[in-house]
C-alpha cells in the first residue's frame, strides 16, 4: 500500500538526521530565472543549523529516499538493513519545500539520498528537485545538495548550477577505514570529485563575461556559490583525533572546502561486528570542532594542537586552545595593549572578533580588564594570560599547578555535551 506524504516525511526526515553537514552560509540571494521570485537565504526562523556568523538557519532536511544499494556498515539505510523504507517523488519534495517555506517554517532545503538504481540516476533526481524549485517555482532560498562522487561529472555539475552548496562526504578519515566499513566507496574517487568540483566552482567565479547577455548566462551558470563541504564520522573506526584533523587540514588546503563536519558515530540496529558497541563521547565531537576552528581561523598548526609524543587524542576536559596555553606558559602573560594580533589570537578566551575589537580600540587608549568585561570576555579565563595598564606585574597563578583545575569547566557543563544529540 502506498505511503501517505506525511508518513514519507516522518520516515525520510528522521533518516536524514545522521547527516551533520547541514549549514547555510557564504551565499547570497539568487535570481536564476531572471524574474521576481520568492524565498531568501537570509533572515531567521525555526533553527536547524548555525552559520559561522552565528545566524540560525532553518532548513527542511530530507532524504529523497532511504532505499540504498550500498552496504555501508555504519549506515542505518544500508541495503541489508531491516528498516522502514520510503521514497519521495521530485514533485513531492518541491511541494513540501514550498509549503514549508510559505508558512515561514524554513529558509531552505538540505537534500540527500540513498543510492537507487545507479549513482547517475540518483544524482539526476537530486538535480531535478533543485532545478524545478529554481525555474518552475521561482525559489530563491538556500539549497544544499548532497552530491554522489561516482556520478557522471556532467550530471553533478548540472545539479550544482541550481544549488547554493554541494556536499561530497568522505565518510571516514582514512582510506583503510573507508575500505573496511564502506567497501563500495573509494577515497580516490571521492577526492577526485572534490577536486573537479573545486575547479568548476573557481572557473565559474572567474568568468570575465561583461555583456548583458553574458552576465545573464553567467548568473545561470554559477556553480554552488557557497562552496562545498564534507562530513566525517567520528568513532566508527580506530582513527584518532590526529588522523581526523590531519585529513581535515588536507581537505581544506587541497580542495578549498568551506567546512568539514564531524558526526559522532551512533550505534545502529543489527550492526556489523566490526563496529563499536558504544558511541564516542559527544564532547569529543565538540573538541574536534574547536580544534578545526583553530586550524582555520587562529593560525594553529596540527602539531601544535596535538603535539608529537602524545596519544593522538584531544583533551576532553578543556578546550584545545587552553590546553595549548597551559603547555606553553612561558609565552605568557601577554601585554593586551602591545601584543600582535597573531599572539592575541592564542590567548584562551579571546575570539577572532574580540581580537579585532581590541586592536581597533587600543589605537585610541590603553585597555583595561573592565574594557574586556564590556566586550563580554570571560575574565576568569583570560586574566591569567594577560597584563593590562593597571596590572603590569600580576598574571594570576600562571606558575600554579592548580591553574588547570581552576579553568576546567564544571562536570555538569561537560555533561551537557554528553546529553546533546
Amino acid at each position: 500500500m502506498a505511503l501517505e506524504l506525511k508518513q514519507k516525511l516522518e520516515i525520510l526526515a528522521d533518516a536524514a538526521k545522521y547527516d551533520a553537514s547541514c549549514a547555510s552560509s557564504g551565499t547570497e540571494r539568487r535570481n536564476s530565472s531572471g524574474t521576481k521570485g520568492i524565498g531568501s537565504t537570509e533572515g531567521s526562523g525555526i533553527c536547524h543549523a548555525y552559520a559561522p556568523d552565528g545566524r540560525c538557519i532553518s532548513l527542511l532536511k530530507l532524504l529523497l529516499t532511504n532505499f540504498c544499494v550500498y552496504e555501508c556498515r555504519f549506515c542505518i539505510n544500508r541495503v541489508s538493513s531491516n528498516t522502514r523504507r520510503a521514497r519521495f517523488t521530485v514533485d513531492e519534495v518541491v511541494r513540501l519545500t514550498m509549503d514549508f517555506y510559505k508558512r515561514n517554517y524554513i529558509e531552505g532545503l538540505f537534500l540527500s539520498s540513498g543510492i537507487i538504481q545507479s549513482p547517475d540516476y540518483t544524482m539526476e533526481e537530486l538535480g531535478r528537485v533543485a532545478k524545478t524549485l529554481r525555474l518552475r517555482e521561482g525559489f530563491r532560498g538556500y539549497i544544499h545538495l548532497k552530491a554522489i562522487p561516482d556520478a557522471d561529472p556532467l550530471i553533478v555539475r548540472d545539479a550544482a548550477r541550481w544549488a547554493d552548496r554541494i556536499s561530497l562526504n568522505v565518510e571516514l578519515p582514512t582510506e583503510t577505514g573507508l575500505a573496511q566499513l564502506a567497501p563500495e566507496k573509494r577515497m580516490p574517487s571521492i577526492r577526485q570529485a572534490m577536486g573537479r568540483m573545486r575547479h568548476q566552482i573557481e572557473a565559474a567565479r572567474a568568468d570575465p563575461a561583461r555583456t548583458a547577455k553574458a552576465k545573464t548566462e553567467r548568473r545561470r551558470e554559477r556553480l554552488a556559490p557557497a562552496g562545498q563541504s564534507t562530513q566525517m564520522i567520528v568513532g566508527a573506526d580506530s582513527a584518532d583525533d590526529r588522523a581526523i584533523l590531519g585529513t581535515s587540514a588536507n581537505l581544506y588546503a587541497g580542495y578549498k572546502l568551506r567546512r568539514v563536519y564531524y558526526s559522532a558515530f551512533s550505534p545502529i540496529p543489527e550492526a556489523s561486528g566490526d563496529l563499536p558497541l558504544k558511541p564516542p563521547p559527544l564532547v569529543r565531537e565538540h573538541r574536534l570542532y574547536q580544534a578545526d576552528w583553530l586550524l582555520r581561523f587562529y593560525g594553529f598548526e596540527l602539531d601544535e594542537i596535538i603535539e608529537g609524543g602524545e596519544a593522538g587524542m584531544l583533551d576532553l576536559t578543556i578546550d584545545p586552545k587552553l590546553a595549548w596555553a597551559l603547555k606553553h606558559r612561558e609565552l605568557f602573560p601577554l601585554d593586551l595593549n602591545r601584543a600582535a594580533r597573531e599572539t592575541l589570537m592564542r590567548v584562551p578566551g579571546l575570539g577572532v572578533r574580540t581580537v579585532q575589537k581590541i586592536l581597533r580600540a587600543r589605537r585610541y587608549r590603553r585597555l583595561t580588564l573592565e574594557d574586556l568585561g564590556r566586550l563580554r570576555v570571560s575574565l576568569k579565563k583570560v586574566e591569567p594570560f594577560i597584563i593590562t595598564g593597571e596590572r603590569q606585574v600580576k598574571a594570576r597563578g600562571l606558575e600554579s599547578e592548580h591553574l588547570r583545575r581552576f579553568l576546567t569547566p564544571p562536570r555538569q557543563q561537560l555533561d551537557l555535551f554528553s546529553r546533546h544529540a
